[in-house]
């Protein structure tokens, strides 16, 4: 199931990329054939940039959340969980050693 979900987001990231280059490769194709000037073009291009950026960033977000959503529902143990369940675990054995030390003296 983790590798199904890693090859979707790879697919995911892969398009987003290739959009991008198509994108830019039209701006400098405009700005060629003289629809733009140089600095429109440039101007052109940075906005897309940064609205990709912006989506991209939406993005990335939403794949996060719906793979926590996702191993939630798996009910598979995060790192976060796991670093927790070894603090208590930690804790829990020196209380029991501390509890031993005392009833030895």
């Amino acid at each position: 199931m983790f590798e199904l979900m890693k090859k979707s987001m790879l697919a995911g990231v892969g398009l987003a990329l290739k959009a991008w280059d198509e994108v830019e490769d039209l701006a400098k194709e405009m700005a060629e054939q003289g629809k733009m000037t140089e600095s429109e073009g440039r101007k052109f291009i940075d906005e897309l940039q940064s609205r990709y950026e912006d989506a991209q960033k939406k993005l990335e977000e939403r794949v996060e959340q719906s793979v926590k959503n996702l191993l939630k529902k798996a009910d598979v143990v995060t790192q976060e969980e796991l670093k927790g369940l070894k603090k208590e675990i930690r804790d829990l054995k020196k209380l029991i050693s501390n509890q031993d030390d005392e009833e030895k003296a």
